[in-house]
């Protein structure tokens, strides 16, 4: 493909004005950045407006905005089971999250496994959630980097070699310029440019290619009958019905244990502010709908039979649907402003994600177990080194292996993450669970997501479990944290009885 000047042209203006915004941000309820909490949290002082286009730009990433739409264009309707899910998240965010943001307010918590680590007095435990954060969220950060590299590519940069990687690696310098200087303030701030970007891009495809095309009539009509349904099931087996509604309810189970996602929601104002944009936030499951009838129309549209794509289609598969559907709808200047909505779409969740695990890092492994009493300067100085190691690692992972392994490696973090939620969810609500249950439940259901995900060749995220002869394909994540429910309960008052012994007998 030839460069596009124009459309670099817009592109590279508008990563320039989000750059200056990343590094004045610092500027922005200006506070003391020598302190975790200010420069991990924003002084925990976003209120309702700042946290919504916060946890949107955290939640609804580039990698959101390719994916979605490619999964539709490719599989068909099993794409849409992300709709569902941001509905399902947003009762759990208004109903669990204010409290465990109070009780981080109240005793400093600025991690989740700071929290785990107060209530159950265990430091295996907290280093369990502190690492499985760490590695559920670096393949993460990765596929930031695939969301930006195909708009890159599709404006006509090649791709290959250093040079081709130029681009994507300047990108990631300036993130760790600006986060480094303005911690959370900087995706904060830049977050609402993005979702503005955002919002303009879907509503303007939504109206405009449907006219070029003839409607929605004409699409859905072009669409294969296949990809407009989900398939019935065969005898014996509940399909890809069992698959959709797993899908759905394991990713809203497991979104908001997400050290990025509990850092959009520690760094709020108030119990209140997160309350309120549990209602607010499902206005970004609309747009998602919105985005995901990309798909729809890049089928409609023939993309992928137009020998001027036959180049990104080969590099980057599905995932190249979008970019293609943009170059042949928009006007040059346009795409421009396209591409970099989805460009900045990945700066932001990049950041923050950067900064969560730095968070976690700092408090739960290094302060915890090598400097625990180090300064709260030194803690915050660590924290920035932490986020640019973060950052190198992530750019290294994705030019150094295909792209397909940092997918499989984001498919095992749903898994990792999720296993999270009893020690989370038993600690807010009751009394009843200790740390060691929690902790063989944690490691049980890891391994055995694990090993249902190596099952799949690592491929899928689907496992075909058989229950009395009914074969119930299901998201292996749930499947695996049902199983850490049943051995956390089931050995907790074990752990409690031998606790009880213990005591009497060093009393006697």
């Amino acid at each position: 493909m030839n460069l596009d000047v124009t459309a670099t042209a817009v592109f590279v203006v508008l990563f320039l004005f989000v750059t200056w915004l990343g590094f004045i941000a610092a500027r922005w309820r200006k506070a003391d950045l020598n302190l975790l909490h200010e420069w991990g949290l924003g002084g925990r002082r976003f209120g309702t407006v700042v946290t919504w286009f916060l946890l949107g730009g955290d939640l609804y990433t580039a990698y959101t905005f390719i994916a979605v739409p490619a999964l539709v264009f490719g599989a068909g309707a099993i794409g849409f089971f992300a709709i569902p899910y941001t509905i399902v998240i947003y009762p759990i965010l208004f109903l669990v999250f204010p409290r465990l943001w109070a009780i981080a307010h109240r005793h400093g918590h600025v991690t989740a496994a700071d929290y785990v680590r107060a209530r159950f007095s265990s430091r295996l435990l907290a280093l369990a959630v502190a690492m499985t954060g760490i590695l559920a969220t670096m393949p993460y950060i990765a596929l930031q980097l695939v969301g930006m590299e195909v708009v890159i590519g599709a404006l006509g940069f090649p791709t290959q070699g250093l040079v081709g990687h130029l681009p994507l690696i300047i990108a990631f310098i300036v993130l760790a310029g600006f986060t480094y200087t303005s911690g959370l303030r900087a995706p904060a701030l830049i977050a609402i440019v993005k979702d503005a970007l955002i919002f303009i891009t879907v509503f303007a495809a939504i109206v405009i290619i449907p006219a070029q095309l003839g409607g929605y009539g004409a699409i859905f009509a072009s669409v294969p009958k296949e990809k407009l349904l989900l398939p019935t099931p065969v005898e014996g087996s509940l399909g890809v019905y069992s698959a959709y509604v797993t899908l759905a309810l394991g990713s809203a189970l497991a979104l908001f244990l997400y050290p990025h996602a509990m850092t959009g929601i520690l760094s709020a104002s108030s119990g209140n502010v997160i309350r309120r944009n549990a209602a607010l936030l499902s206005a970004y499951s609309f747009i998602l709908g919105l985005i995901a009838l990309l798909g729809y129309m890049a089928i409609a549209a023939g993309v992928d039979k137009d020998p001027a794509f036959a180049g990104g289609f080969s590099l980057y598969g599905p995932n190249f649907a979008v970019p293609a559907l943009f170059l042949a709808s928009f006007p040059s200047w346009f795409v421009g402003v396209a591409f970099a909505a989805i460009a900045i779409g990945a700066l932001v969740p990049a950041a923050i994600m950067s900064i969560a695990c730095a968070n976690l890092f700092t408090r739960n492994l290094y302060k915890e177990f090598w400097r625990p009493d180090c300064t709260d300067a030194e803690e915050a100085r660590m924290a920035k080194i932490v986020s640019l190691v973060v950052k190198i690692g992530a750019v290294a992972f994705i030019l150094t292996i295909p792209h397909s392994y940092a997918i499989q490696l984001q498919l095992l973090g749903g898994i990792w993450i999720i296993q999270l939620l009893p020690s989370i969810l038993f600690g807010l609500y009751s009394r009843a669970f200790n740390a060691p249950s929690l902790l063989m439940g944690w490691a049980t259901g890891t391994a055995i997501g694990t090993y249902m995900a190596a099952t799949q060749a690592f491929a899928s995220s689907i496992y075909p479990l058989t229950v009395f002869g009914l074969s119930v394909p299901g998201y292996a994540a749930l499947y695996s944290v049902a199983i850490n429910f049943a051995v956390t309960i089931a050995l907790a008052p074990l752990f409690d009885y031998m606790t009880r012994r213990s005591a009497q007998s060093a009393a006697r």
